[in-house]
């Protein structure tokens, strides 16, 4: 069974080597070596984590197995998606990532469920997420929790334009 638990600045540093080996694990093949290292250099940063650890509309969560080693997490926050529908106060999933070793056994699930509870805290909203056309278990999974294709747009890493859908959950009345 794996612990999951709200990430705390101290975890910065794991979740700076958890989001860069989750992120090569899942797209390292799409990107040239110098883009891909210019965006992990970007995004997986201690620095870049404790930056949104820091930040009150934002909130990770870090799954450890028996052994206490990081396998996955979560990052939830205000929307920043390009669709013309996404309003003040819509909330979205930024980030779900579970090691490859590690996925198929629930824990991305209580990732996810622990970010939408969060995301809903202040009652029912709009929520969004993003996710590459050509993972497939994610668009079922993310479907599996109301989640609707709602646009496209592309997701630049360097010179690498990721064709990314779009997908919305409408607020939930309580």
């Amino acid at each position: 069974m794996h612990v999951v638990r709200r990430a705390v600045p101290a975890d910065a540093d794991a979740l700076a080597t958890l989001g860069a080996r989750t992120f090569v694990e899942s797209f390292g093949h799409l990107y040239s070596q110098e883009d891909l290292q210019a965006f992990l250099e970007q995004s997986h940063t201690p620095q870049a984590y404790a930056k949104l650890l820091g930040d009150a509309a934002y909130a990770l969560w870090l799954a450890h197995d028996t052994a206490g080693e990081a396998i996955g997490y979560a990052l939830a926050g205000p929307s920043g998606l390009p669709h013309a529908d996404v309003k003040p106060g819509d909330g979205e999933l930024k980030r779900l990532y579970l090691r490859a070793d590690c996925q198929g056994s629930g824990t991305g699930a209580r990732l996810f469920e622990q970010a939408l509870e969060w995301l809903e805290r202040e009652g029912p909203r709009t929520i969004w997420i993003s996710v590459w056309s050509e993972n497939f278990g994610a668009q079922r999974f993310y479907g599996r929790y109301g989640f609707e294709k709602a646009g496209e747009y592309e997701f630049i890493v360097g010179q690498q334009r990721d064709h990314e859908f779009i997908y919305r959950r409408d607020a939930r009345t309580a």
